[in-house]
């Protein structure tokens, strides 16, 4: 039996990178982040439950560089997701499905999620002296 070439699958190598295929990637990527960061807030309320040792060692931590960088790709992952799935929903609706119309949403979700991370960080360093 002779054997014929069969075309590869397309490989995202094969196409040239959109905001659209970034936004989707992003959000199943957040979504990942967001169940890691549900440990977090596990952990950070057994340590309150445990006693004040126990809750000042995970303020230490969320206050290290380490901890705030956590925080602001955690803070960040719920904002973009917030903002994509607010889109998903739109276009579920029938709204934005002309390119233009889903290439200016694909921004704004990207844009408002650094713009919301950006207040909720603010905001945490204004109150009582910081996050």
């Amino acid at each position: 039996m002779a054997t014929r070439e069969r075309p590869l699958s397309p490989h995202l190598s094969v196409y040239r990178w959109q905001v659209q295929m970034v936004t989707s990637i992003l959000h199943r990527a957040t979504g990942i982040v967001l169940s890691l960061g549900a440990l977090l807030v596990a952990w950070a309320l057994l340590a309150l439950a445990a006693g004040p040792d126990a809750w000042a060692k995970a303020v230490a931590f969320f206050r290290s560089p380490l901890g705030f960088l956590v925080l602001l790709g955690w803070v960040w992952s719920l904002a973009y997701h917030l903002c994509n799935g607010i889109r998903h929903l739109l276009q579920d609706a029938g709204f934005g499905y002309r390119i233009e119309s889903f290439v200016r949403s694909s921004w704004a979700s990207v844009i408002g999620s650094l713009v919301l991370t950006a207040l909720v960080f603010l905001i945490a360093m204004t109150q009582r002296g910081g996050a």
